[in-house]
């Protein structure tokens, strides 16, 4: 019987552990989390999802301070068009970022950057351009590309001295996507290095309408693989999204995926940026206690904890501190929501907003708990404590039981006396 270690996924004249830890923002997947994936061989993500707030928080600046301070004259303000980025002080904060990380690097492994195209910052070009040249700049091993089609990203960067060095990738969720995104690129004469195939049980925004219970991945990736040969195109297909186990894994390399992407049973690992409180939320969950809704201002149905306190919650739009979410106009689905209901309820203190929800400010104070599709199996690989609680993880023991174990079997850790604080 196979395992995950069996397999190598090979990229340019190098092969990896075919272990591949997804980029979750706001933090979630942190530098530590990455690196551990590093040392152990695989691909460890950081997401440069909120990245002045990240850099705030781990590198003591004050981007976000600053940000709020120049636009404070706003804040009651409707209308958020004014509020823009500092496009240097955008990039200085990309750079410490992705800088202290690759500093921190140790091992056979590499750390992608995970870049949403759909954080669209009120000048979706400029700012995005600005992020994936700082990445490179700050010697990032690759990024991956999602949230979005991406249709003009690598152009964005085809001047830079890396745009064929450092590893460049995206995330599709269709034939469809991925043929419009290499029909694109190949005027560049630059294709991917590698593409993520995210089918419907993955965590957070999901490529598919709230239909996402018609797809399935191993369909999905059987397509792919049919385009590619007929394509003629050999490049690492990852399949990601509801792969649970090392099994799971085994199932989808052994039909010629390159590796997987994984980051649900990372969620629960002491390297992962959910507060402690949060994680036994996850570990409590049960199936029903999972939904998609359509929430997020992106447009994209996303996946999430019921309980997530972001869901109807009316605060005011943050966006003179984040406004990651402003389109070219200066708009955003949740201010339109906030802003009707405030219209509608002028004497109400504390507006209900159930249709969206400020997507920065509840990610930045981990209040959107979002999730992939098997969150309510999490409980079934730790232990419950005499106080309780379940026991915390660490992203070794995750990482290793992919990729050692096999029929569908979970190695539970080590049973600890108490929780770990």
């Amino acid at each position: 019987m196979k395992r995950v270690d069996d397999f190598r996924l090979r990229l340019g004249n190098k092969d990896y552990v075919p272990i591949m830890i997804g980029g979750m923002g706001v933090d979630i997947s942190t530098s530590e989390l990455a690196l551990e994936a590093c040392r152990l061989g695989g691909i460890g993500h950081i997401s440069d999802a909120m990245v002045q707030d990240v850099s705030d928080r781990k590198f003591d600046t004050s981007f976000v301070k600053e940000k709020t301070k120049t636009y404070k004259f706003n804040i009651n303000n409707m209308d958020k068009a004014v509020v823009q980025f500092d496009l240097a002080r955008l990039a200085e904060a990309t750079m410490l970022h992705v800088g202290k990380t690759m500093e921190a690097k140790r091992g056979d492994g590499l750390i992608f950057v995970n870049c949403m195209e759909k954080l669209t910052m009120n000048s979706p070009k400029e700012t995005l351009r600005t992020r994936l040249s700082a990445a490179l700049d700050a010697g990032i091993d690759g990024i991956t590309m999602s949230a979005g089609l991406h249709l003009g990203s690598f152009a964005l960067i085809a001047d830079h001295p890396r745009f064929r060095d450092a590893k460049l990738g995206i995330i599709v969720s269709s034939v469809r996507a991925l043929q419009l995104f290499l029909r694109k690129v190949s005027k560049l004469d630059r294709l991917p290095d590698y593409i993520i195939v995210e089918g419907p049980l993955a965590g957070g925004h999901l490529g598919f309408g709230l239909d996402w219970k018609d797809f399935d991945l191993h369909t999905i990736m059987d397509e792919i693989h049919a385009f590619m040969r007929a394509e003629q195109l050999n490049i690492p297909i990852i399949a990601a999204g509801g792969v649970f186990t090392g099994s799971d894994a085994v199932g989808f390399l052994e039909k010629g995926a390159g590796g997987v992407q994984v980051a649900t049973r990372f969620t629960v690992t002491h390297e992962c940026g959910l507060p402690d409180d949060v994680k036994q939320e996850y570990f409590k969950a049960s199936e029903e206690d999972i939904i998609v809704n359509g929430i997020s201002p992106t447009g994209y149905p996303m996946r999430m904890l019921k309980s997530t306190p972001a869901i109807g919650s009316g605060i005011r739009p943050g966006c003179e501190s984040y406004g990651y979410l402003l389109d070219a106009t200066g708009n955003c689905s949740y201010i339109n929501s906030y802003n009707r209901e405030v219209l509608a309820n002028p004497d109400t203190k504390n507006i209900v907003v159930m249709d969206k929800t400020c997507l920065c400010t509840h990610m930045r104070n981990f209040n959107c708990w979002t999730c992939g599709h098997y969150t309510y199996r999490l409980k079934d690989t730790t232990h419950k404590l005499d106080n309780g609680q379940y026991q915390i993880l660490s992203a070794e023991h995750v990482f290793k039981d992919y990729q050692f174990s096999t029929d569908n079997q979970i190695a539970l850790p080590p049973k600890e006396e108490v929780a770990v604080a």
